[in-house]
Parts: structure tokens; C-alpha cells; sequence
């Protein structure tokens, strides 16, 4: 079995066999981050191809400075970014924004449209559950999220691919955690609440 760099030599070379080796060793991987950051299993699909399409026509000019799974997961980040920015041009709630009634102040909450309470304790419920929840964060939030606790990345890796600050990764990461635990909490209180209703 061929090192990535040796099929990295091939394909600068010109060796389709090589790149095509490359594309079946990555492109789940590749896949499944484009799914966790779009959430939508056809634009993940777009979003692969492109990414390894975009690859294959940039791979001369790669330095082998990263990993070739570092770069094509640049790649795909930056990808899912424009396709997320294209696709989101509404306001997104902040996360840290507070509205004022009367009785003082209190933490913007999303209204809910999931499934049947009792429903969310099925795996796949739940799954899909948090990639709605996943789904509703800023494209930041999302990216630096899906990269370290999906992907595994290190903070200093995720800093290089979104291109800011180790402490803007930490922040957006924790951030986004928050909110995450927040809302998943919320809706075990709404779960707990429906059982009880219906006792």
C-alpha cells in the first residue's frame, strides 16, 4: 500500500490510478464533514466532489507543507463555508444576545419543531436532533465545532484551516458547545415535562 505522499508524486505526475487511490482512501471522510457542516446530504455529496475535483486541478502546485487530508479538508471547509454563507444570507441569532422585557432579561430561545418527545430517545432521532442544533449555529461556530469534536482536529490545525486565532478557535468552540448543551438540555426538560403531562 502506497504513502499518501508517494501517490501525491504519481498524481503530480499524472497518474490517474494514483489520485483515484487518494479519492477512495479519503472520500468518506471528506463526505461526512461536508454533511456535518452543510446537513444536507446532497449538498455534501456536491460538496466532495468539488473538493476532490479542485484537488486533482490544484495538485501540482501542492507543497506537501500539510498532509494531503489537511489540505483536501482545507479545501472542503473552505468550500462549505462559501456554500453556507450562499445559503444562509439571513441574520443569525448571536449567542450571547439577551432581550429585554419588562421583568428584566432573558436568553433568546429558538422554538423547537422536532419530532415527538418520546421519539428522541431512538439513536437516529436524536442524531438528527443534534445535527439540527448543529445546523442552527453560525457558519463560524459550526465550522470550528464540527472540525474539533467530529473531526478530531487539533485547535492548531483548526486555527490554520479557518485561517483566525487560537483563541478565536477556543472561544467559537466553547461558545458553540454551550449553546449545544443548553438547547439538548431545554429539550430533555420539555421530554420530562410531556411525560409527566401524560402520567
Amino acid at each position: 500500500m502506497y504513502k499518501d505522499e508517494e501517490l501525491v508524486i504519481r498524481s503530480q505526475n499524472g497518474d490517474m490510478y494514483a489520485f483515484e487511490e487518494l479519492v477512495c482512501r479519503y472520500e468518506r471522510k471528506i463526505y461526512t464533514v461536508a454533511y456535518r457542516l452543510v446537513g444536507n446530504h446532497d449538498d455534501a455529496n456536491d460538496i466532495a466532489q468539488e473538493a476532490f475535483l479542485r484537488a486533482f486541478q490544484s495538485i501540482k502546485s501542492f507543497r506537501g507543507e500539510a498532509s494531503f487530508l489537511t489540505w483536501i479538508y482545507r479545501i472542503t471547509t473552505n468550500l462549505c463555508r462559501d456554500e453556507l454563507r450562499k445559503k444562509y444570507r439571513i441574520s443569525y441569532e448571536s449567542l450571547d444576545e439577551k432581550i429585554t422585557l419588562q421583568e428584566g432579561e432573558v436568553t433568546k430561545q429558538v422554538p423547537s419543531n422536532y419530532p415527538d418527545p418520546a421519539e428522541l430517545f431512538e439513536k437516529k432521532e436524536l442524531q438528527e436532533k443534534i445535527q439540527d442544533l448543529i445546523d442552527a449555529l453560525s457558519p463560524e461556530f459550526r465550522l470550528a465545532l464540527v472540525l474539533r469534536d467530529i473531526q478530531g482536529f487539533s485547535y492548531d490545525e483548526i486555527a490554520e484551516q479557518l485561517e483566525c486565532s487560537l483563541g478565536t478557535v477556543k472561544s467559537r468552540i466553547n461558545r458553540a458547545r454551550k449553546y449545544l448543551k443548553e438547547k439538548l438540555a431545554l429539550e430533555m426538560e420539555q421530554i420530562d415535562r410531556h411525560q409527566r403531562l401524560n402520567l
